[in-house]
């Protein structure tokens, strides 16, 4: 007979390529059989670096598979085999790397990165074996597909190396291949490791060595080398200082976003979220949810860096077309800019009769970039509602460049200066007409009063900057309609103030004063949006700000002033660029020039944006969030109903009963695929709420019984769950009153794994009523459950019943002597159950449970002896299972693991 040597030998020399490879795969058994004898170890590592050398690769592949259990096992009797592994194995991994066959190679390096996870490779090995080949690999004059899979493994296994080694081996071959002019797959690979990279090397090398070359990769004349820079920005950022972050990677990535490849654009919008979530300042976003509890903030820790998202997209082989539609994103710009250099030009001139229709048009083309999404917009049927949301959005760059005005906040105060629904045009007497003359002149006279007249020099220099910066775009429409209005005002702002004012007062009798209707429809949009951007300097809001959604009520119920509403869109935590683009993502336009799940990658970083932003800023998002909850998508809807708890954490108890509520509720009545988000995480939002609002959702708890699909069984038995949380949030008058008529329903549910959870649920409530103050509730609830399922004329309702009060005897959820009270005389009836399925059941709960309680075993009482007569009784029934488990030790047996066969059907 051979010996384990012998038959290695033979085998390793057949020409029989099947017994080769039979070898390899045999070498760690090998290796053990002879694993006592240090010499027989030796001479089988030294017949593995000959098998090595095989000709044929799919033994060579077989052979390196082999490998990591083989070093794993050498390292496990490393006294009496050293340095087996660094002489022997570690040597063909490396050779490997460089093999003529693309099997082998991929073997190969999946080999050297688990050794290096196990840390089976000494650091001195990694050094002077591994880090040089790798750098050899990666040379200019390597072939082209190993240096592309070299950059690969030296990015993988800079994690696992650790700092030092990567910096002084690694980073600098790195950085020569991020600047690979002849290989984009070099660069591709490098733009797609870089955040690692960028992880382990720390913040100085970050921004001295790897900073610049991400430059270059994010301009990069191939589109994929620029997605896999936006892909990684989050990554690159958290190691990035937060001023480099804002003054160099913010607008490296708003390039990204406006780059001329829709797949480059995707990314970027994809990363937007997550990018903003790194400017996060634990200081300004403390979670303390209770008002009063500011004092003493948490801190939160750096921002949500698992909000990020990757979405890996196959690359596209064939080119784009460079004659795409241009990104609707460059002219909203343009046209918010606008809108705030023209506000103070406004103030100091009213002769716009001649130029009021080209102003409307151009308000209209305004307005259309900023507004929401049409989808959404659609389904708000409240007209004054939607206006709010035009006017808060108007206000996102405006804010940052007003110019500084000292207006009192009485002399602004005016319905008329607020955004108004332009009026149908209809005929009209002249009489009404000249009297809505004099109106508008005394409230054009209002506004312009107060004006300094030290304002229309600086107004013209800017208008005259704007007019040259919109030039180059002068062949686009809107651009040209822009500059026409602009161009209009900056002749209107040479007249003289106080005769434009004067002028204004005369009640009609120069014409370039009279406005006709149809001038005064399209001049009050303009104002409405021009006064309340007035300002001097950019702070945060009050949490407590209050939108307005009714402009009926404006000139006397306004809630809150044009001081607080021109701060609408502002904030200094993120550049305004980069939080103007995310919310952008819930335009239309984005979802045709960009992606059509755009609006759901918007959703999925919110709670990480808004976190970033502190609540302090959540005005910028509300306008965002009520468009996301109202998108046509049930996706973008059930993104949200996920997070609703987090972001209620977040905002704190005002703003979640404000803002988030009116949210929840719409969630409630959405689709299940929505409604299941919120029900997921019901205990946690309700928990986050006031008492009182708290008990107005006990009314809406019955409606989650009732679902679209019938067969959805998981959404009940996670309303079963969910109720059981709920226990602690309610009064024991409320849990009877409302919870107590779901759980029954919810025990009697066709399927079997809902009625489990409900037994449970029950219980619960049964320990929770008799802990209260009232113990008639408790009581009250047991003969319920006598009457309902006890005496019920379905043999699965008695079954329930038994299941019940097995659940509350193993939980101890009531003294045994209550229990014994009010549930085991009607427990121990059931033995006379004329269906058997019950008297197994019963038979079980006694021998296994009841007899198990101290109550039963050490003291002598009317209702221990009831219950060894019942048991006597089951044991000499007619039934076979019956006897069986009323016979059996409690010991030999769980009921957990039968108590299922005795369960009705599932459906």
């Amino acid at each position: 007979m051979l010996t384990p040597l012998g038959r290695l030998d033979k085998y390793a020399a057949s020409e029989n390529i099947f017994n080769r490879q039979m070898v390899a795969r045999s070498l760690l058994d090998t290796l053990k059989e002879v694993s006592d004898d240090e010499r027989d170890c030796i001479a089988v590592l030294e017949r593995i670096s000959r098998l090595a050398d095989d000709s044929e690769p799919t033994v060579r592949a077989e052979l390196m598979e082999q490998v990591p259990h083989i070093a794993m096992f050498c390292q496990e009797n490393r006294p009496s085999i050293p340095y087996a592994f660094s002489k022997y194995l570690l040597p063909i991994v490396v050779r490997y790397l460089a093999d003529q066959n693309n099997q082998v190679r991929k073997t190969s390096q999946a080999a050297l990165l688990v050794l290096l996870e196990q840390e089976l490779i000494e650091r001195y090995d990694v050094e002077t074996k591994v880090c040089p080949v790798l750098i050899d690999l990666t040379a200019p004059d390597s072939n082209d597909d190993v240096k592309t899979e070299a950059v690969a493994i030296m990015c993988k296994m800079a994690s696992m190396v650790g700092k030092d080694i990567t910096e002084r081996l690694v980073l600098p071959r790195f950085c020569e291949m991020c600047c690979d002019c002849r290989m984009f797959h070099v660069r591709k690979v490098c733009a797609a490791n870089f955040g690692d990279i960028c992880s382990v090397v720390g913040q100085q090398a970050t921004e001295e060595m790897l900073l610049p070359r991400f430059f270059q990769l994010c301009s990069d004349n191939v589109w994929g080398v620029r997605k896999a820079c936006a892909e990684c920005f989050m990554a690159v950022s958290c190691a990035t200082s937060q001023e480099v972050r804002r003054t160099k990677l913010s607008t490296l990535f708003i390039n990204l976003i406006s780059d001329p490849s829709r797949w480059v654009r995707q990314a970027a919008f994809q990363s937007l979220g997550p990018f903003i979530s790194t400017f996060a300042n634990p200081s300004s976003s403390g979670q303390y949810f209770k008002e009063e509890d500011g004092k003493n903030p948490e801190d939160c820790g750096s921002a949500q860096e698992n909000s990020e998202q990757v979405r890996t997209t196959e690359d596209v082989t064939t080119d784009e077309d460079p004659n795409r539609t241009e990104d609707l994103a460059s002219y909203s710009d343009d046209s918010d800019d606008f809108a705030t250099k023209l506000e103070n030009v406004m103030e100091d001139q009213n002769a716009l009769s001649n130029n009021s229709k080209r102003e409307s048009d151009f308000q209209t083309e305004s307005s259309f970039h900023c507004t929401l999404p049409s989808e959404s917009c659609g389904e708000m049927a409240d007209e004054n509602e939607q206006s709010s949301h035009c006017c808060t959005t108007d206000l996102q760059e405006a804010g940052l460049n007003s110019q500084e005005t000292s207006l009192s906040e009485q002399e602004l105060y005016n319905s008329f200066h607020f955004w108004r629904t332009p009026l149908p045009e209809i005929d009209i007497d002249y009489e009404l007409q000249q009297t809505s003359d004099i109106k508008l002149d005394r409230e054009i006279q209002e506004l312009t009063m107060p004006v300094s007249p030290s304002i229309p020099m600086a107004t013209r220099k800017e208008l005259e900057e704007m007019i040259e910066n919109l030039e180059p775009h002068i062949d686009d429409p809107d651009v040209k309609a822009q500059v026409e209005v602009l161009s209009a005002a900056l002749r209107a702002s040479s007249l003289d103030p106080q005769e434009e004012t004067m002028a204004s007062v005369g009640k009609g009798t120069d014409s370039q004063t009279e406005l006709t209707i149809n001038d005064q429809q399209s001049f009050k949009p303009i104002l409405g949006d021009i006064v309340p951007l007035i300002g001097d300097t950019v702070e945060s809001m009050d949490s407590t700000l209050h939108y307005i959604h009714n402009d009926s009520d404006l000139s006397t119920n306004s809630s809150f002033s044009p001081e607080e509403e021109r701060k609408s869109k502002v904030q200094d935590v993120v550049p305004q660029a980069l939080l103007d683009q995310y919310l952008s993502m819930t335009d239309p336009s984005r979802a045709q020039t960009v992606d059509t799940e755009i609006a759901k990658h918007c959703a999925y970083s919110l709670p990480g944006v808004a976190l970033t932003l502190g609540r302090q800023n959540w005005h910028c998002l509300k306008d965002t969030y009520e468009t996301l909850a109202s998108d046509m998508q049930w996706k973008v809807r059930r993104t949200l109903a996920f997070s609703i708890h987090e972001l209620a954490v977040i905002l704190g108890d005002q703003l979640t009963a404000g803002d988030l509520v009116p949210v929840f509720n719409g969630f409630l009545k959405d689709l299940d695929e929505v409604r299941i988000g919120v029900l997921k995480h019901l205990h946690d939002f309700l928990k986050l709420l006031h008492v009182d609002k708290r008990r107005e959702y006990l009314y809406q708890l019955q409606e989650f019984l009732v679902t679209d699909n019938s067969r959805n069984w998981r959404f009940r038995a996670e309303l079963a769950e969910q109720l059981i949380l709920l226990l602690d949030l309610y009064s024991a008058r409320d849990i009877y009153d409302y919870l107590r008529p779901i759980a029954f329903s919810l025990c009697a549910d066709k399927v079997s794994s809902v009625r489990w959870i409900s037994y449970k649920l029950v219980s619960e409530m049964v320990k929770k009523l008799y802990m209260a103050s009232t113990p008639t509730f408790v009581v009250d609830l047991m003969n319920e459950l006598v009457e309902k399922f006890c005496r019920c004329h379905k043999w699965s309702g008695r079954q329930t019943f038994v299941f019940i009060c097995q659940t509350i005897s193993e939980d101890d959820c009531l003294p045994m002597d209550q229990f014994a009270v009010h549930l085991l005389p009607h427990l121990l009836h059931l033995a006379s159950d004329k269906v058997p399925n019950v008297r197994v059941l019963l038979a079980k709960t006694l021998k296994q449970t009841l007899l198990e309680k101290e109550y039963f075993l050490n003291s002598a009482n009317s209702h221990q002896e009831a219950v060894e007569q019942t048991i006597m009784a089951l044991q000499m029934d007619g039934d076979s299972d019956v006897k069986y488990f009323a016979s059996i030790h409690p010991a030999s047996t769980k009921i957990a693991d039968d108590a299922m066969s005795t369960a009705s059907s599932t459906y």
